[in-house]
């Protein structure tokens, strides 16, 4: 059971917390709302550390390198609602990686790769990446309860999946 969440079975929980952030969001959640915004703030964590690595490289094909950038300006805001989220919640993240996200062998692989060879890695991983980020915000669709939540995890499918068709355009051409 997750700190801050009431009995399960009465699928929502509150804190009398007033401050700023706890206006952010409803304080009405399930453990599948918290669960989303921990998952998703560490997934989220992984793209803009995956971004990290393609900036920093040499011979990088130019569109991926604003997609990338395009990333790490998207995500980062992400995190920050969803940890004030789990504040708000009294919730604290664990932020565990799990299976819809990058292996430390997949990122040692794009650590390693370089130019051309980068650039068609990042696409790959990242395209997988997106799909595990669409795979979560679908299970927060379904089982989730908190309004913001909800709205978020829409928005993160609708973009995520223009942004993989995007990579597989963009994967073609390299």
């Amino acid at each position: 059971m997750l700190a801050g969440c009431s009995d399960p079975g009465s699928g929502s929980g509150s804190t009398a917390d007033n401050s700023p952030s706890a206006q952010i969001s409803s304080t009405t959640f399930n453990d599948a709302d918290a669960d989303f915004a921990m998952g998703m703030a560490a997934h989220h964590e992984q793209a803009i550390e995956m971004s990290d690595m393609l900036l920093a490289k040499d011979g990088v094909d130019r569109q991926v390198v604003a997609l990338a950038q395009k990333i790490k300006e998207a995500q980062g805001p992400g995190i920050e609602t969803m940890n004030s989220w789990l504040e708000a919640w009294g919730v604290e993240s664990d932020m565990q990686m799990d299976h819809r996200m990058m292996s430390g062998e997949d990122m040692g692989k794009l650590d390693a790769a370089s130019g051309a060879d980068a650039s068609s890695l990042f696409l790959e991983q990242m395209i997988e990446h997106h799909r595990g980020a669409v795979t979560m915000a679908e299970a927060e669709i379904d089982q989730g309860n908190n309004a913001d939540a909800l709205a978020l995890a829409q928005k993160i499918i609708d973009d995520q999946n223009a942004e993989i068709q995007k990579m597989q355009d963009l994967l073609e051409t390299l």
